[in-house]
């Protein structure tokens, strides 16, 4: 127990530099790794940047280059459940032991030289340090928020990747798909290779302004196809005659394969190799098959783009009187738009609180946002809110809408 009690406190003070603001500007983080050895300089850095599909294309590229035989760094965010699935190695979260190590590391570098970092500053460094002590061929790095003045964004990429661009973290990054695609295309920098896989021509002229180095892989592959298999929810892939068995779902995971397949592509490897890897790849929260009988589907949709993505889905193989839907959204975004758009494959959505989260609404409040009151009812308490939902007995049970109620709802369900 005293090893947990440890861990618990350490995090509590990390995540306590998430108190000064976020600061646009790179200084902190160089001056940080400079005090390191510039641990980031010691592995290749493959760079994903996006709006949506990160997540997925880093451990999808993550999987293909662990199966070829590589030594590969993952770096994500947010966490889902721990702190730890934040910094990865050869598909192993970091260990306690280790993020109190390199914590401590960093923390005295910092006291020394009086520098004001952010939380993920502070995470930032610990990842290069270990990745570098781990002897990383690769690391995959996903930038937290936009990419220009992202910590992650101090290393010469060998490879860059912008997934797509919608309007978000506006008050940051900027108010038009051009400033934002801007913003994330700060990543590119002296960059040999950039992917992406968005046809908004703003996209592109901000693209091109970094870079003359680039594919956008729906056009290099517009002639492959892809279908949904609702038994197996695999997406099947075609791309010149090959058959790709993706085991991430949905139509937005075509998109998100391209973009890792041309990155594996482009690092030379093989086929054989490939087409294994990508029936294998583990994304939790993302159309997670949580249980199949009764079958329920946790997906973190948790904005309009997402909550379209999932409702795109499941209006291809059920019913709306076939849909139960469980959710939670917070504040900040557009819940009456997601309501009506959940109610477009459901005719029973539930809606629950957050317990303990700030951003977040309670049950009842959020009811007050539904127009069509008769489709919609309120259970504040999740769990009871879940098993309401399964009482409901329909085909399918979706939970969504934020990563924090699907992190609430596994704790107490796992618990």
């Amino acid at each position: 127990m005293e090893e947990k009690m440890n861990i618990d406190t350490l995090l509590e003070e990390l995540y306590a530099y998430s108190m000064f603001s976020i600061r646009l500007g790179l200084d902190n983080i160089k001056e940080i790794c400079k005090y390191l050895g510039n641990p980031q300089d010691s592995y290749k850095v493959i760079h994903i940047t996006g709006t949506n599909g990160k997540g997925s294309v880093s451990t999808t590229v993550e999987r293909i280059l662990i199966d070829a035989g590589y030594k590969v760094g993952k770096y994500t965010s947010p966490h889902i459940l721990e702190f730890n699935e934040r910094i990865s190695f050869n598909d192993k979260y970091i260990s306690n032991e280790d993020v109190a190590k390199y914590y401590e590391k960093v923390k005295k570098i910092i006291e020394e030289h009086n520098i004001q970092a952010t939380f993920f500053e502070v995470t930032t460094a610990m990842m290069f340090d270990y990745f570098k002590d781990m002897k990383a061929d690769y690391a995959i790095l996903e930038a937290g928020m936009g990419g220009r003045y992202d910590a992650t964004n101090i290393c010469d990429n060998i490879v860059s990747v912008i997934t797509n661009i919608s309007l978000e973290h506006t008050e940051y990054l900027g108010d038009t798909i051009y400033k934002i695609a801007k913003e994330k295309a700060g990543i590119i920098k002296n960059c040999p290779y950039t992917i992406f896989a968005d046809n908004n021509p703003d996209v592109k002229k901000a693209i091109e302004e970094a870079t003359d180095k680039y594919v956008n892989v729906l056009e290099k592959y517009k002639d492959s196809t892809y279908n949904l298999d609702f038994n197996t929810f695999t997406t099947n892939i075609f791309i010149n005659g090959n058959k790709y068995e993706y085991s991430l779902f949905g139509d937005y995971q075509y998109k998100n394969f391209l973009c890792a397949y041309e990155v594996v592509k482009y690092l030379g490897v093989d086929e054989k190799i490939i087409k294994e890897a990508v029936k294998k790849v583990v994304w939790q929260c993302r159309f997670e098959v949580y249980s199949k009988n009764p079958l329920v589907i946790f997906d973190g949709a948790h904005n309009l783009a997402g909550v379209e993505e999932l409702v795109k889905i499941v209006k291809q193989h059920f019913s709306k009187d076939e849909v139960t839907i469980l959710t939670s959204i917070l504040k900040d975004k557009d819940r009456v738009s997601m309501f009506k758009k959940l109610n477009e494959v459901s005719s029973n959505i539930i809606l629950t609180s957050i317990p303990g989260n700030p951003r977040a609404s309670t049950a009842k409040e959020l009811y007050n946002y539904v127009e069509n009151k008769k489709d919609f009812e309120y259970e504040e308490d999740p769990i009871k809110a879940y098993n309401l939902a399964l009482s409901k007995k329909r085909k399918l049970t979706i939970c969504c809408g934020s990563f924090y109620i699907l992190i609430k709802l596994k704790e107490g369900l796992n618990g």
